[in-house]
């Protein structure tokens, strides 16, 4: 690990020992900034973004009590879940989403929530 405010032993007593810290503050630099780069490039593929909308699919019941839940990665990858509440129970539905899209024919609540959750940046989505 890598610490920067690390007392040293002593202090630099000339120009060459003040060089050969920043040297070494370079590289620890440099490293960092790889790790970071690394940690950007697998947090893509991590779920992290989430969109709900609910509604109330027959209008003869009430309450908004069906709903649609997107989860996608940072690539807009990921999958909508739907359930549809009815007087004889809940039916769920699920849909792979891929770079926002998906080969099945979406509802409108289906492509709202996948909205939401590509505008959330992270954050819960809800209407």
């Amino acid at each position: 690990m890598i610490n920067f405010f690390k007392k040293k032993e002593k202090e630099p007593e000339n120009i060459t020992e003040l060089l050969k810290q920043f040297k070494e503050l370079k590289e620890q630099v440099k490293d960092i900034s790889e790790r970071i780069k690394s940690i950007e490039e697998k947090s893509k593929w991590m779920l992290q973004k989430i969109g709900i909308v609910r509604f109330n699919p027959f209008r003869d019941m009430g309450g908004n009590q069906s709903f649609s839940l997107a989860i996608l990665d940072g690539n807009n990858t990921g999958v909508v879940i739907t359930s549809l509440y009815t007087k004889e129970g809940n039916r769920f539905y699920a849909k792979a989403i891929k770079e926002g899209q998906s080969e099945y024919p979406l509802s409108q609540e289906e492509k709202k929530a996948i909205e939401n959750a590509i505008n959330s940046q992270g954050s819960q989505s809800i209407q």
